[in-house]
């Protein structure tokens, strides 16, 4: 196999950060995407093959940003440990001069959460996320995917808890991502999203509609080596509806961090990555 080859998909670092975001009092502060999830190879998935993966997280936040990004005066902390594993198929199948290739992945939430002197935790499956999407392999550096992700509401939700593991509406996702893998040399990856929020009916809430990217930048300093940074950027780009009637709470956020993967050389490769929040508004503001 070529070195593209040799892994599925980037390791997803955040997780947590969207399935403990539903822990807010408002349902502006969390999404349904984990921002920063994805790391290197986010464009470049394998031949045809069924593929499994394992992803792990530890998120935490002690701080909430208001609209002006300043922080909330109330006692906060939040705490999430996220396994998902996931499945991928790419098949022999040919679309628009792409791999066709499906997903799931099956979030297992840990989550904890304390706001002035209340507190309340949660465990279970959170939100499945199911991906359609078509690969591109434009060289043996150059790769590329876009597909559509459907976020179901599967995970546990009860309004006006502190913890849920469901945000408890389903959201549609577009997607592009791109890749250049290159083992001694620069590497880089984009992964751009557009979510439309469905409206939660136990609440009659509506999330805003998002943009947001995850990226990595890196340099391959050995055959099995690239090392570099990461992050994701995000912003809400139409306020959220209660009842109706627009009530802004428009999140914006920017995080970044060191980025490491290495690469066996079987087809099996394990990514880390840490990352730190900043320019927070609306949302949890931490680390993961």
């Amino acid at each position: 196999m070529t070195h593209y080859q040799k892994g599925a998909a980037a390791g997803i670092a955040g997780l947590a950060m969207a399935l403990a975001s539903s822990a807010q009092a408002t349902e502006g502060g969390g999404s349904s995407y984990p921002m920063g999830a994805e790391n290197y190879m986010m464009g470049a998935l394998p031949p045809p093959g069924l593929y499994s993966l394992l992803y792990a997280n530890h998120y935490a936040a002690d701080d909430f940003r208001d609209d002006d990004g300043d922080s909330l005066p109330v006692d906060f902390r939040l705490r999430a440990d996220v396994l998902a594993p996931r499945l991928l198929w790419v098949t022999e199948r040919r679309l628009l001069g792409g791999q066709l290739a499906f997903a799931a992945l099956l979030p297992l939430v840990d989550l904890d959460v304390s706001l002035n002197g209340m507190h309340d935790s949660d465990r279970g499956l959170g939100d499945i996320d199911l991906t359609a999407a078509l690969a591109y392999h434009h060289s043996p550096t150059l790769h590329s995917a876009v597909g559509v992700d459907v976020i179901a509401p599967t995970g546990s939700f009860e309004a006006g808890e502190l913890a849920n593991i469901g945000r408890n509406y389903w959201t549609v996702q577009g997607v592009y991502a791109a890749s250049r893998v290159d083992p001694a040399g620069l590497n880089w990856d984009i992964k751009l999203m557009y979510d439309y929020n469905f409206e939660n009916e136990d609440t009659d809430y509506r999330s805003g509609q998002e943009l947001h990217a995850d990226y990595a930048l890196g340099y391959g300093v050995h055959p099995n080596w690239v090392v570099g940074i990461g992050g994701y950027a995000y912003k809400q780009i139409t306020g959220d509806r209660l009842n109706g009637v627009d009530i802004g709470n428009e999140g914006q956020a920017f995080s970044i961090g060191p980025s490491i993967k290495w690469d066996a050389g079987d087809g099996a490769f394990v990514a880390l990555k840490y990352e730190r929040e900043f320019f927070v508004e609306n949302r949890p503001d931490g680390d993961a």
